[in-house]
């Protein structure tokens, strides 16, 4: 079987439940947004809850990706920056507990986290600190790191150090391994719409999109015609179609593939980086893309059914029971 090593920002997930809403206005938070925070006000925050229950677990798309990857049966790797700390330490014990093969670099910045801080009736408020992820320099990377790999994967949030991705990539190629690029966010598309396109001519075998990101990287808003442009650029083009399920081109064949139609959706975080990492499961094994394609619909199901990313072992259980019958041709979407 095949293995897939992945890098991205290195955030650990911290959720902690609020007694009332008086943090969020004492911070100006926004009930329900998404906030990127700097470290005095993350120090802050963390002062504000120091007492509040909390659970922590690994963060970041492309750590989401590997995780489940690694729950599934793949072997696998982590590229990542933390900090000289607690949650530094916390991230890199969990990849070893996971058998993630950990490349975790020390930083001088505190570790990235997210903080998400939920109120009484549910509802989640975000605030991310990047930290030491953002410390992450290619100089750091060496040939080594990639061996013994068949696949990179690399989130699109990377995307702001043009320097360290370039270096990766081209590292990653020259070792033989296949590169998989997620593009993370229709925004993060606009901003750096050459860089990437650069990227995927000369780098990318593998890209995964979804509706509003191939529209942005390709200027078309049909997503078959998207499908097609971005399948003259790599060898495998996937674009993601919400509840309409997924198309994947290779080698001039268009395969649609549902959805996993009994998921009840709880919350939609993760659902990317898990459909990521079930269709590169499906590669590790050799499988059809339609197979592939289901397998991401699988975990990507299952994930959103669960508010955040973390599930018991009955449910991963489930999904490897599941993709087994793909395998054999017993699942069908």
């Amino acid at each position: 079987m095949k293995s897939v090593i992945g890098m991205g920002n290195a955030l650990t997930d911290i959720l902690i439940n609020l007694k009332n809403d008086e943090i969020l206005d004492t911070f100006k938070l926004p009930r329900g947004s998404m906030n990127l925070v700097d470290s005095e006000l993350q120090r802050q925050i963390d002062a504000s809850v120091a007492d509040a229950p909390h659970t922590l677990s690994l963060g970041g798309s492309a750590s989401n990706t590997i995780r489940a990857l690694a729950r599934m049966g793949a072997s696998t790797g982590y590229i990542g920056k933390v900090g000289r700390d607690e949650t530094g330490d916390f991230f890199e014990r969990t990849l070893n507990e996971l058998q993630i093969a950990p490349t975790v670099f020390r930083g001088d910045e505190p570790s990235g986290r997210c903080v998400s801080l939920v109120s009484p009736d549910g509802e989640r408020t975000m605030c991310t600190y990047l930290g030491a992820a953002l410390e992450m320099r290619h100089t750091e990377l060496t040939p080594e790191i990639f061996d013994g790999y068949e696949y990179f994967y690399i989130e699109g949030y990377l995307v702001q150090d043009h320097e360290l991705i370039s270096n990766a990539v081209r590292i990653a190629k020259e070792r033989g391994l296949q590169v998989a690029l997620d593009l993370a966010s229709f925004n993060i598309v606009e901003e750096n719409l050459g860089f990437l396109h650069d990227l995927v001519d000369r780098h990318v075998d593998i890209l995964f999109a979804n509706e509003q990101e191939a529209a942005a990287f390709t200027g078309e808003k049909n997503p078959l015609e998207a499908l097609d442009k971005i399948a003259r650029k790599c060898s495998i083009a996937v674009v993601k179609v919400g509840t309409r399920g997924a198309y994947v081109k290779y080698r001039g064949r268009v395969d649609h593939i549902g959805i996993m139609g009994n998921a009840r959706r709880v919350d939609s975080t993760g659902a990317g980086d898990f459909y990521a990492a079930g269709f590169l499961f499906g590669l590790c094994r050799g499988l059809s893309m339609e197979q592939c394609g289901t397998i991401g619909s699988i975990a990507a199901g299952k994930v959103i059914e669960v508010v955040g990313t973390t599930f018991d072992e009955k449910v991963w259980e489930e999904i490897r029971r599941m993709v087994g019958d793909v395998e054999t041709g017993n699942y069908i979407l």
